[in-house]
Parts: structure tokens; sequence; C-alpha cells
């Protein structure tokens, strides 16, 4: 098989593939973002054959005779035990496609997407000048994007005021309840907030949407399990002490 090649012998240990593949996944995720790289699965070899040399040194040393070398051993065990015993009592858990449906039936507001606006602004310290800017786009003088990039002070004139969309919450109150009344295309101020003055076209309304289930089903069952098997977790903890520490 494949996974057997063995690409390097430290001793009388071979190295293959699969060990390789082993201690890969065993790194941070951040790390295991590179397995497809030949360099870095070449560094991860390097490293193996390092741990395999140093352990040799040890064994040369005796180390492995050592009260250090002893109580580390035993630490190992208990936590492998550990560990394998609680797979053991997860092993079980599942998540079936009914209690998912249940759940996201019953909690809409974890799938709402709501109601979001698309806006432009322009923003000045004073009201005067904003009054100016806006009778000069009603007048049709200059648009508004235009005077965005020549009057606002905030950095979205550079895009013409584009602030792309947001929901509510986003924005400072004032802001926010002028825009989500506002007329679409239809230019309001001025808007005072403590930011100073602002002139706001809406160009686009969304309604709150709520995500299929489809979509979100695989989310739902992997919280789901993991909050059964937390509550599994929990649950034998409190019969293994009434069994081992009564």
């Amino acid at each position: 098989m494949s996974d057997e090649k063995i690409l390097a012998t430290v001793g009388n240990a071979n190295i293959t593939e699969a060990d390789v593949e082993g201690f890969i996944a065993g790194l941070p995720r951040e790390q295991r973002a590179y397995a497809s790289n030949p360099q870095f699965k070449k560094h991860c070899l390097e490293q193996l054959i390092s741990i395999h040399l140093y352990a040799m040194m040890g064994e040369e040393l005796k180390l492995n005779e050592t009260e250090e070398y002893k109580k580390i051993m035993e630490s190992a065990k208990r936590d492998i035990l550990s560990q394998l015993a609680m797979n053991e009592v997860l092993k079980n858990i599942t998540v079936t496609e009914e209690e998912c449906k249940e759940f996201y039936d019953n909690n809409p507001q974890h799938f709402t997407e709501g109601e979001t606006v698309s806006a432009k602004h322009i923003l000045v310290k004073e009201e005067s000048e904003c009054l100016e800017i806006l009778n000069a786009i009603n007048a049709g003088e200059t648009t508004f994007e235009d005077a965005a990039k020549e009057k606002s002070t905030c950095p979205s004139g550079q895009k013409g005021g584009d602030l792309g969309a947001f929901g509510r919450g986003q924005m400072v109150p004032e802001f926010e309840e002028a825009a989500f009344s506002a007329e679409l295309n239809t230019v309001v101020g001025p808007v005072a907030t403590q930011f100073g003055y602002h002139l706001i076209k809406v160009e686009a309304k969304n309604e709150a949407t709520v995500a299929d289930f489809e979509t979100v089903k695989a989310q739902i069952r992997s919280n789901l399990l993991s909050m059964k098997q937390n509550d599994a977790y929990i649950r034998k903890a409190e019969e293994l002490k009434a069994k081992y520490m009564a």
C-alpha cells in the first residue's frame, strides 16, 4: 500500500508515509493547512527523524530508567486511558435528522438574517454646508457621488459615499433610523449624529431572510452533537465520582 512506503529508517525503526500523515494530523489546524505542500511534508519527515534520533540518544543515556521518565510515562498512561475511556462513553452518541429539524423549527432566531439597507452618505461638520450640498444635488448641479468625493469627511467619500449593506445595530441610532425609514434613491438629511451632519441615499432594502434547513443542517448537527457529548461527559463524570470517590 502507498501509505506503507518507507521514507526513512532510523536504527530499527522505519518511518512511513502513514507516520508522516499521522504526525501532520496531530499538528495545530493552522499548520495542517500546509499538508499538501511537498516541502512541508519533507520538513515534517525531518522532524520525525529527529524525534527518533533523540529517542535513541535517550536510550543510550539510560534516561528511560530515570524517575523523571517513569513519572512522565505514568502521566501519559493516565491521559491515554482517560481519552480512550471518554471515547468509549461518547462513541455511540448520534444526532438524527429529526432532531436537527426540530431544533431548526424551534429556534428560527438562530437562522434569521435581519433586514439590511445598502446606502451611501455624505458627512460634513456643519449643518449649513450639508444643506448647501443637498440643494446642489437637488438642483442637478452635482451628483450625490461626486459631492461625496469632493466634500465628505468620511473615508467612504472616495467611493462616492458607499457604505455597502448594513443591518440594524451597526450604525448610530439617528443614522440608522433615517436610513431604514428613507425611500429608495431619495436623498434625506441633514441627519445630525455625534460625527456631524449626514446626507443619506438608500439604494436597496433587503428584507429579513431565514436560511433554509439544508444550508444549516450540518452546523446544527455539529452543535447538537457537541451538546450531547458534553452532557454525556458530565453525567458519566458524576457517576465516576460516586463510584471512586465515595
